[in-house]
């Protein structure tokens, strides 16, 4: 995981007022024709979620390539940290929530307040959530389900599966923007876990960072409706049907 340092980035330190040990830097980005400053709260227990990283550009930069439009559509991202792809999101039409743990949730407050307008707000929901604890407090019923570097840490792989199973729907569509790296096991995570449940699909690849893009759909696991096929215990002997008698 690194933090972003793309060419629209900038950022400037700005100690704050309620504490002497943390400080608020802004970094700016430009997608789709909207200008975004980001306020990074470091010093404050956020860990990793304190960042822009270079796997979130690159999930907005998709967008931005790819013309992808939210437009009524609703949209849930995890682990959203500073809220740079959800608030994205937002601005291209979603209804969108932006989730993450606790203690993070206003950051991505603050960055919500000075990025999206207020007359669009309404789209949008901040919440707290654990995966694999309280996933169940959401509704299976999303559009696209997002993630930039959430994939970082094998301790949580178990959770964040469970959690993409029970949020993911057939019409779901998830992206997942990863900073690849063997020393926490995501490439076999990517490559071998997530396709037992989901049709995975590479859109993107950023060598020269090892950020790779995911397009995801979850694996129908239905019976078969199949109206022809006939199910039976082993051993069971299947008679043909008879002919119906005309009324």
């Amino acid at each position: 995981m690194r933090p972003a340092l793309s060419p629209q980035h900038a950022s400037k330190d700005v100690p704050k007022e309620d504490s002497s040990s943390s400080y608020i830097t802004h970094s700016y980005f430009q997608f789709c024709g909207y200008q975004l400053k980001i306020a990074q709260i470091l010093g404050a227990n956020l860990g990793v979620s304190a960042y822009v990283w270079d796997a979130g550009v690159a999930l907005c930069q998709y967008f931005e390539k790819a013309n992808v439009i939210f437009n009524g559509k609703r949209v849930i991202e995890l682990g959203s940290g500073t809220g740079i792809v959800g608030i994205l999101a937002t601005l291209l039409g979603g209804d969108v929530t932006l989730t993450d743990q606790p203690n993070v949730l206003k950051q991505i407050e603050k960055n919500v307040i000075v990025n999206v307008p207020a007359a669009c707000r309404h789209r949008l929901q901040i919440r707290p959530l654990i995966w694999g604890e309280n996933h169940t407090d959401f509704p299976a019923a999303y559009d696209f389900i997002l993630g930039s570097d959430i994939v970082y840490s094998s301790v949580t792989y178990p959770a964040l599966v469970e959690t993409l199973c029970y949020l993911a729907n057939k019409g779901s569509t998830i992206y997942l923007s990863s900073e690849l790296r063997k020393r926490n096991g995501s490439p076999s995570f990517h490559e071998e876990n997530l396709p037992q449940y989901f049709n995975c699909q590479v859109i993107d690849r950023l060598e020269n960072k090892d950020i790779t893009l995911y397009k995801m759909t979850k694996i129908d696991t239905s019976p078969s409706t199949d109206r022809n096929q006939v199910f039976a215990e082993p051993g069971t002997e299947i008679k043909p049907a008879s002919p119906s008698s005309p009324h």
